[in-house]
C-alpha cells in the first residue's frame, strides 16, 4: 500500500452559523458526516464553523461559541453549508430581528465574495433564503422549507423553486426542505462521495430512513429493500451484499440471520417488500451491471462472477428489471 493510499482524502464542510441559528440544522447534517468518517477510511470530511460572531444564540436558547472568523477564501471543492434561523428563539419574548440584520448582511456579503465555480453550496431549511439573498440561486432549481417558499419566491424570482420536495440538487447548488430533510441531503452528499454502502450504515446509526429527492433517480440497487430498521433482515442483506455470487438459499440465510426460514421470508416480504429470493437476484443484478460497464469480461463471465449458471439465466433475470438487454447497457456505457 502506497504513503497517498493510507491518507484519506479531504473534504473541506464550511458551515455558516446566522443569528437564532436552527440547532438541528447543524446537528442533523453534520452528525451524518461525523458518523461517514468512522464508516470508512478513503474519505474524510473536516469541518470549520463559521460566522460573523464567535458567539450566537440557537433556536432552542443554547448559546453557540468557538465560531470562527469568515475566511477570505474557502478552499477549492469545499461544501458550503447554509443553516436556517428560528422566528423565535425558546426564551425569547419577541424576535430580534433589527439587531441580527447587520450579521446576517455580513453573512451575505461573504458569500457573494467567496462562492465561485467549484465550491458546493447546500443550504438547509430557511437558510435558502440568505443563499437567495446574496443571488446565489438565480437560474438554478431549489426548495425550502414550505413556510418560507413565498419568500424564496420573492427573494430569488430568477430561481426555480420546487414544492414538495425532500432536497434539490441542481448543479452546484443543493437545497433542502424543512429541518430533518438536512439530514436526507447530506446523506444523499454521502452517497455520492463515500459510496451507496456508507450513507447506508450511517442511516441505520441514525435510526432514519434513506429517502431521495422527488426529482432525483432512483435509489441505487444496492439500497433497494433496506428502507426499514429490522436487525434480523438486516444480517441477511448484509451477507448477500457482501457475496451477491454466494449460493444463498433462504435456509442457510435463515442461519445467519438466526431466524426460522419461514419468519425470515415472512420479514422479508413484510419490510423489505420483497421475497429473500427476489433480493437475492436484485443482488447479483446489481454487480452483474457494474461487471458489465466496468470491466470487458464477456457475457459468460460476468454471469459466472455475479453468481448466475449461464449468460441465459443472467438475461432471463436481468428481463425481469430492465426493459433493455444486458449487453445495451454495456454499448450505452462504452459510448459515454
Amino acid at each position: 500500500m502506497t504513503a497517498q493510499a493510507r491518507h484519506p482524502a479531504e473534504v473541506a464542510i464550511i458551515v455558516v452559523v446566522p443569528p437564532r441559528v436552527l440547532l438541528l440544522d447543524i446537528a442533523g447534517p453534520i452528525e451524518v458526516l461525523r458518523k461517514a468518517n468512522l464508516e470508512q477510511d478513503r474519505l474524510r470530511f473536516i469541518i470549520t464553523y463559521v460566522g460573523p460572531s464567535a458567539e450566537t444564540g440557537s433556536s432552542i436558547g443554547l448559546g453557540l461559541s468557538g465560531i470562527k472568523a469568515l475566511p477570505e477564501r474557502v478552499p477549492d471543492d469545499a461544501l458550503v453549508v447554509i443553516p436556517g434561523s428560528a422566528d423565535q428563539p425558546l426564551g425569547a419574548t419577541l424576535p430580534d430581528r433589527d439587531s441580527d440584520g447587520p450579521q446576517e448582511a455580513a453573512i451575505i456579503d461573504w458569500l457573494q465574495r467567496v462562492i465561485r465555480p467549484g465550491i458546493r453550496l447546500a443550504s438547509i431549511c430557511s437558510g435558502a433564503l440568505i443563499a437567495a439573498r446574496a443571488g446565489l440561486l438565480d437560474g438554478y432549481d431549489c426548495t425550502t422549507h414550505h413556510a418560507c417558499t413565498t419568500d424564496l419566491i420573492r427573494l430569488a424570482p430568477a430561481a426555480r423553486v420546487r414544492e414538495n420536495r425532500l432536497y434539490v440538487e441542481d448543479g452546484d447548488r443543493l437545497t433542502s426542505a424543512g429541518i430533518t430533510a438536512g439530514i436526507d441531503l447530506m446523506l444523499h452528499v454521502v452517497a455520492q462521495m463515500a459510496g451507496p454502502a456508507v450513507a447506508l450504515a450511517v442511516a441505520r446509526y441514525l435510526v432514519v430512513y434513506l429517502r431521495r429527492g422527488g426529482a432525483d433517480p432512483q435509489l441505487s440497487p444496492w439500497l433497494e429493500g433496506r428502507n426499514h430498521i429490522h436487525p434480523v433482515i438486516h444480517r441477511a442483506q448484509d451477507a448477500v451484499a457482501a457475496n451477491p455470487a454466494a449460493d444463498w438459499s433462504v435456509e442457510r440465510l435463515a442461519q445467519i440471520a438466526a431466524a426460522s426460514p419461514r419468519n425470515l421470508s415472512r420479514l422479508f416480504n413484510d419490510h423489505a417488500g420483497m421475497s429473500v429470493t427476489d433480493y437475492v437476484s436484485r443482488m447479483r443484478i446489481a454487480l452483474a451491471r457494474e461487471l458489465l460497464t466496468g470491466s470487458r469480461l464477456d457475457m459468460e463471465a460476468v454471469a459466472e462472477h455475479s453468481g448466475f449458471a449461464s449468460a441465459r439465466q443472467l438475461r432471463r433475470a436481468w428481463g425481469r428489471f430492465h426493459g433493455s438487454p444486458p449487453s445495451m447497457m454495456r454499448g450505452e456505457a462504452a459510448g459515454a
